[in-house]
């Protein structure tokens, strides 16, 4: 009562419908309201196998190597290598510099705006990349030739 009292004052004089226990039941016409985030899972249905109309049969891959064979492969390729010592240092080396650039891009991630400026600059960057080497066809040719000329470059042909 207190509380009906205190709404008809706060709405000035309004009165609002009460919730009772005989409200009318909900309609079954209505379909069931949609899972508007897809990423938040709702009641216990979410859990619940699918049926799928779909069926694939996997086919076996015989080209794949059983690990013995993947094994000795690797055994060949480490003897063949000459220089153990730098092999393991480059390897080493490749490690870290790969541990600090997630030190650096996580710390860079913490930043505010940061993230969101470098963003940016990638899609201006990719919209003039596309601009300067993909929407027409002369330059589409040029990347293709300095896009081989690197090739060559690097195989040591040219």
């Amino acid at each position: 009562m207190a509380a009906t009292a205190y709404s008809v004052a706060l709405l000035g004089g309004a009165r609002l419908p009460a919730a009772t226990g005989n409200a009318a039941p909900r309609s079954s016409a209505f379909l069931p309201r949609r899972n508007l985030h897809p990423l938040r899972l709702q009641g216990a249905h979410a859990y619940a196998p699918r049926p799928s109309l779909l069926r694939v049969k996997a086919a076996s891959d015989d080209t794949s190597a059983s690990g013995d064979e993947i094994i000795e492969d690797l055994k060949g390729k480490w003897e063949a290598i000459e220089d153990k010592p730098t092999f393991l240092l480059y390897s080493g080396g490749a490690v870290v510099a790969l541990w600090l650039t997630t030190v650096v891009v996580g710390a860079i991630n913490s930043v505010p705006l940061l993230p969101k400026l470098l963003e940016l600059v990638g899609l201006g960057y990719t919209g003039w990349f596309v601009y300067r080497y993909l929407l027409f066809k002369e330059s589409r040719k040029e990347l293709a030739t300095d896009i081989e000329s690197l090739k060559k470059k690097i195989a040591g042909t040219e």
